[in-house]
């Protein structure tokens, strides 16, 4: 008997715990432990089997109520309705009552008269009961409760201590902090691919439940709270498999497991469902509130972006841009070219919005000369129909515009059709609209359109083009834009997409075993210890020694060839130049002399330890470039490229990968770059040797995937990048160890 702990469900964090609050959660294992990467992390992700969670055939509800005005009655009431629906049997529980509602009632889960698939608990603790609903055999438990890691220390530590009880028993549970999301009613009368839909914010998926008015269906909602256990990622890998959903909707407010969350999305880039996130945590404030909802990392942004982008996950700002992203690419076919042709009524209306399309890095190509005689049959000559295409207005009104609209399609070169719609003008407009859905029932192309009208009660609107679902219907050009740029992208993405999994290495290469004896944990690495770490993964350093006298100074620059750098070396020393402790383009033995007493003489005055003086090779022609590693909360290693030198702190123009990745994503980063140009020549110099930067990107990534954490931080910086067929040198690097 659990006595009062089925009590009313509250939000009191104030609760007693039977598991200390130390006790921390046992490691979930999210992937096959025989089939890891290099650094012992999982390359699959089980995928839950969570059909049983949706479609119980029996359900236990802890703390049911039928008394008027408790809180737990309404939620009792709609669970009861829920059951009904879906085809389950429901069990009340409660210690006290005989019945619920009518129905009979157990006084604890071990008399429940059968096993059931899903309990939900309206108990302010659900802790206490977890071992109960485990020797019950109950598959799957939802906790609504509040006043967890959301709290803040204490919280946190409840929650702990709840993760570990739920995986020492095998179940998988919902929540806490979550709602009646997931048991909402979805409309079965509308057709064809559904969104699924994942929050953690409840009240936040609101925009997309109510879609299904417009005609857009919704197939499942898993509002994930404080995801003690199951989260973001679980449902995504579960949701990409399910035969109706075609595009997968998230609201995020923090990743509970980034290496998860990367397994989930590649999973549905492999099976080409698209997956469209709005992801908190853009701002500093935003990051803030986010934690103070859900308790979770909410990660450093730009990871988490590129992340995203790298595993083709859709992110976009607002909620409004969710749904009409995420409706568009749930049910529009794969496009059959890249173009865009926009249409309109007005010359002024095709233009701005072209300008917008254009600038967000939408193609609109130029209509064939022979296509554009073929439209002046119906649109006078004095009228653009290059693309955009002015149709002046009239020709809307008769015969003339299915004619327009159909050879618009017709042009092998345009995949999608955008017909701007300011305001209604009726007829025309009215007229338009059912040309365009009719248009639209004939082609397998895109056609979108946008109702500008600030009403949307215009029939046009209402019943024309939402009566069609076949038509993308938008209220904003930025909305329409955002949603076919998502949709062309997604598709070349997938098109080209491979598991960077599938190749990422599982043994530690010979340059591992290298690198382990140079490591000092704690410690920072010397300039001259750091490059002797690249050398060891094949990263070509210039010639250089390390020497601890001003004769062997002259006689290392003798042997390393005139003119040289000379460089104070030693643990803990950063930004050298700074501190006056680097000396260029020496030529001479008597230069070298004077440098190596002035270096030695400075850091002896700084108070600084050397284990010497490095004598290098000049390397002058060429792209400055860096390449680094730090150590992110939520993916682990991750590798940087952007400009490098100065140019680093002020521009900060920089592109970031989580390992693993392959060449076409090392090769994407540099495209990210607004340097970009730099690479192929700018103002007589020659192109660079892209080849090699890659190389060494891919080298950094090798030595970041087996060094692990003990890996704090690389900086190669300046990577000189010389022309093209020579290489790339590390003339710098700062090495920190875990």
């Amino acid at each position: 008997m659990l006595g009062s702990t089925y009590g009313t469900l509250t939000t009191d964090p104030r609760r007693a715990r039977t598991i200390a609050c130390g006790e921390q959660p046992a490691p979930a294992v999210h992937g096959r432990t025989d089939d890891l990467d290099v650094s012992g992390r999982p390359l699959h992700r089980e995928v839950p089997d969570l059909d049983r969670f949706f479609r119980p055939e029996s359900i236990a509800v802890i703390g049911a109520s039928d008394a008027e005005g408790r809180p737990n009655t309404g939620i009792t009431r709609q669970l009861i309705a829920w059951a009904e629906r879906v085809g389950a049997r429901l069990h009340p529980v409660h210690p006290t009552r005989e019945t619920v509602f009518g129905v009979p009632c157990s006084p604890g889960v071990s008399a429940l008269p059968e096993p059931v698939d899903l309990a939900v608990l309206l108990i302010s603790d659900p802790l206490p009961v977890i071992e109960e609903l485990a020797q019950a055999k109950v598959k799957f438990a939802v906790a609504f409760a509040s006043g967890f890691a959301e709290t803040g220390e204490e919280g946190a530590a409840a929650q702990s201590s709840l993760s570990a009880a739920v995986a020492r028993s095998g179940m998988r549970l919902l929540g806490p902090n979550t709602n009646l999301n997931a048991f909402s009613e979805f409309r079965d009368d509308l057709e064809g691919p559904a969104i699924a839909l994942i929050t953690q914010s409840g009240h936040q998926g609101r925009p997309l439940y109510t879609m299904q008015e417009l005609g857009v269906r919704l197939s499942h909602w898993a509002p994930t709270g404080n995801e003690a256990d199951l989260e973001t990622a679980d449902f995504i890998s579960y949701f990409a498999e399910q035969p109706e959903v075609g595009a997968i909707a998230c609201y995020v407010e923090g990743l509970k497991d980034g290496r998860g969350f990367l397994l989930a999305a590649d999973r549905a880039a492999r099976g080409g469902v698209p997956v469209v996130a709005v992801k908190v945590g853009r701002t500093e404030t935003g990051a803030r509130m986010a934690a103070s909802h859900t308790g979770k990392l909410t990660g450093a942004d730009t990871v988490v972006d590129a992340a995203m982008r790298q595993f083709g996950v859709i992110r976009v700002d607002g909620l409004d841009e969710l749904q009409d992203t995420a409706a568009l690419l749930a049910r529009a076919r794969p496009p059959r070219a890249d173009g865009v042709a926009v249409y309109s009524i007005s010359g002024g209306t095709g233009a701005h919005f072209a300008d917008l399309a254009t600038r967000a890095g939408l193609t609109l190509p130029s209509l064939s000369e022979a296509k554009q005689q073929e439209l002046h049959q119906w649109i006078p000559e004095y009228l653009n129909v290059a693309n955009p295409i002015d149709n002046g207005g009239h020709p809307v009104g008769d015969w003339r515009g299915p004619k327009i609209i159909e050879s618009i399609l017709q042009d092998p070169s345009i995949g999608v059709l955008i017909c701007p719609i300011t305001g209604p003008f009726p007829p025309m407009s009215d007229k338009l609209a059912r040309d365009l859905a009719e248009a639209a029932e004939r082609t397998d192309k895109l056609i979108c359109v946008v109702w500008g009208s600030p009403l949307g009660t215009e029939d046009a609107y209402r019943e024309t083009l939402l009566g069609s679902s076949r038509l993308a219907t938008f209220r904003t050009f930025g909305n329409c834009i955002t949603a076919v740029r998502a949709y062309l992208d997604h598709h070349r993405f997938t098109a080209a997409y491979r598991s960077p999994f599938t190749d990422a290495p599982r043994t530690p290469s010979p340059s591992f075993r290298k690198a382990q004896a140079l490591m000092r944990p704690g410690r920072q690495l010397s300039e001259h210890a750091a490059k002797q770490l690249l050398r060891a993964y094949g990263i070509r350093v210039p010639r250089e020694q390390l020497v601890t006298s001003a004769a062997a100074a002259v006689r290392a620059a003798g042997q390393v060839g005139y003119p040289v750098v000379m460089k104070a070396s030693g643990a803990r020393l950063a930004h050298k130049s700074d501190l006056g402790l680097v000396k260029v383009g020496l030529t001479s033995a008597s230069q070298v002399r004077d440098a190596y007493r002035e270096l030695t003489d400075i850091a002896r005055y700084e108070g600084l330890d050397l284990d010497g003086v490095l004598v290098c090779q000049m390397v002058e022609r060429g792209v400055e470039m860096v390449v680094g590693v730090t150590q992110d909360d939520l993916f682990g290693p991750t590798v940087t490229v952007g400009l490098g030198g100065v140019l680093v702190e002020v521009l900060r123009d920089t592109a970031v990968r989580v390992p693993p990745f392959a060449e076409d994503q090392a090769r994407a980063m540099l495209d990210e770059l607004r340097g970009r140009p730099l690479l192929d020549g700018m103002r007589g110099a020659p192109p660079v040797d892209l080849d090699a930067l890659v190389e060494v990107v891919l080298r950094v990534q090798r030595m970041a995937l087996e060094l692990g954490d003990e890996l704090a931080e690389l900086d190669i910086n300046p990577l000189m990048v010389l022309p093209r067929g020579q290489g790339a040198v590390a003339l710098d690097a700062l090495a920190v160890c875990h």
